[in-house]
């Protein structure tokens, strides 16, 4: 590729941030939580449309809404290109974590705001942000000769739920996704402003465990002390799942995996993720170790009274959402039901106790060695001046990559993404570098003319 095409893809790219910022401006409004229960699915098919006639505006033939089969809609697009060309897809997902609590909003989350040179909104890094760019660096190529491969596009609508619907109906249609290369938009860099592939991904299990010991709440001045608490019964049951360190334990589950790569430094870890003065992080080993390499429990959630209009009651019923993120080298069918036995052979007093699975993925590990590493590690390199691609882990899943790799064995499958840690995904305040998502979508663009020159 020469000097004056690849300036003229940066010039491109740059001169179409401001649409890009119009566009993923429009996609944030959209309260697309895939869950029923809390948003309305209206906001997931508007989204869905939105994303398809994004993708029709482009010239991509054979756009459908795929109806999954967890009730949600994943949006697929085809690109031909020249004639020998490889096929390269290109994935993002436009469901998005619910904004929690809305008042510890500095800007509402389901409105893009500009403060202190970020874009802020829910879904504005993780992962509507992936699709712009997958916009961003297309249109960047027709703009500078063409696109050079073709170009199958897939944005999921339930990601974020864990809910298998994508995956499900790749496995019942293993044609409609196979490529050549795969480049995830779902990840991103280790720190802003370092090029940054990821090679694994930690696989999750999610359960839901419910605790009965009474036929109803009873007076803890009259029955408490000898009545069993199903309440206290379940916060046992659920500390038994850590250490006194804090690291992980669940009967059976190796947790003692190192990790060789990158490192993550641990006051740059502290900074990151915003641990108070004086507060202690968690387990053993290195941070790397902890989060890209070992399993990890997590109480989602907790279903009990509140503290205001709370009566003095012993607690005839209880339950919890419990995850697992499960590490690259074990089966998370088979953690799960590890974490399934633990549950219920530890819950005390012989109380009733149920374990349900609600949401499975399995971990995922690239091979770094293949061509479209080298492709993506050029890309990067003038991409972003002075710097070489960093291969990290990742410590969150993506359930639908080893899916992927499991249909498409001789596919090269890339992480890359706007993810990286100021962005805050999951938490209150989400936003996503406008700089980042300029020079990621400048990558992608020279990946693709790189992967097609191979």
């Amino acid at each position: 590729m020469s000097a004056d095409q690849i300036a003229a893809t940066a010039r491109t790219v740059a001169s179409l941030m401001p649409r890009a910022r119009t566009e993923l401006a429009e996609l944030v409004a959209f309260a697309s939580v895939a869950d029923p229960e809390q948003f309305p699915r209206e906001a997931c098919e508007a989204a869905a449309r939105w994303c398809a006639d994004a993708l029709r505006a482009e010239g991509f033939t054979d756009v459908a809404l795929l109806d999954t089969p967890d009730g949600t809609q994943s949006v697929y697009g085809y690109l031909p290109g020249p004639a020998g060309a490889p096929t390269v897809l290109l994935y993002a997902h436009y469901d998005v974590q619910p904004p929690l609590d809305e008042d510890a909003w500095v800007s509402p989350p389901f409105e893009l705001t500009d403060r202190d040179g970020r874009w802020y909104g829910r879904g504005a890094a993780d992962c509507k942000g992936g699709f712009i760019m997958h916009l961003l660096a297309l249109r960047a190529l027709k703009a500078t000769g063409g696109v050079p491969v073709g170009v199958k596009v897939i944005v999921e609508g339930s990601e974020e739920q864990g809910t298998g619907g994508l995956e499900r109906y790749a496995e019942a249609h293993p044609e409609l996704l196979t490529a050549d290369a795969m480049v995830i938009g779902d990840s991103g860099n280790f720190r802003e402003g370092l090029p940054t592939v990821t090679a694994t991904l930690r696989g999750m299990t999610m359960v839901r465990v419910e605790v009965d010991t009474l036929a109803g709440n009873l007076h803890s001045g009259q029955f408490g002390g000898a009545a069993p608490d199903a309440l206290a019964a379940l916060i046992r049951v659920l500390d038994s799942l850590r250490t006194e360190d804090g690291s992980t334990v669940v009967d059976g589950l190796a947790a003692d995996q190192s990790w060789s790569g990158l490192q993550y430094d641990e006051e740059d870890f502290r900074r990151d993720a915003k641990v108070l003065d004086g507060v202690e992080l968690i387990g053993s080993g290195s941070v790397a170790d902890r989060i890209w390499a070992r399993p990890a429990v997590t109480v989602l959630g907790i279903d009990c009274p509140p503290v205001v209009g709370a009566t003095p009651s012993v607690q005839a019923n209880a339950r919890a959402l419990v995850s697992l993120r499960v590490p690259p080298g074990m089966d998370a069918a088979r953690a799960t039901e590890l974490l399934a036995a633990h549950l219920t052979e530890r819950t005390p007093w012989g109380a009733r106790v149920s374990v349900e699975q609600v949401g499975q993925g399995q971990p995922f590990q690239a091979d770094v060695s293949s061509p479209a590493y080298a492709a993506m590690a050029e890309a990067m390199r003038v991409a972003y001046p002075g710097e070489e691609m960093q291969v990290s882990g990742m410590g969150g899943s993506i359930p639908l990559c080893n899916t992927l790799a499991t249909l498409y064995p001789e596919a090269e499958i890339l992480l890359i993404g706007l993810s990286e840690p100021k962005a805050q995904i999951h938490a209150v305040n989400e936003s996503v570098s406008p700089a980042e998502l300029e020079r990621l979508s400048v990558t992608e663009a020279l990946f693709l003319r790189h992967y097609a020159a191979r």
